[in-house]
């Protein structure tokens, strides 16, 4: 008899920050997590070169977080 997995798939997936959902790769939003950036303002304390050194950070990436910084008049530091 099989078993439902959907509980078990509930637990492993629930995410505990919803910044950036949907506008960023999970393996680059859990990069972000793990250096405790959690809003625009924190990650604007950082450069572009800082953030692309973390692990799921590309050129597609990137420009995705670029243009939604942006859009909220938000940018790296120089």
């Amino acid at each position: 008899m099989a078993k439902c997995l959907s509980s078990i798939c509930a637990v492993n997936h629930v995410t505990k920050n919803n910044f950036l959902y949907g506008i960023i790769a999970v393996p680059a939003r859990r990069a972000l997590e793990r250096e405790k950036i959690d809003s625009l303002e924190k990650l604007s304390d950082y450069s572009e070169q800082e953030i692309m050194k973390l692990h799921g950070f590309g050129r597609n990436t990137m420009q995705k977080l670029k243009n939604h910084m942006e859009k909220h008049h938000v940018s790296f530091k120089s």
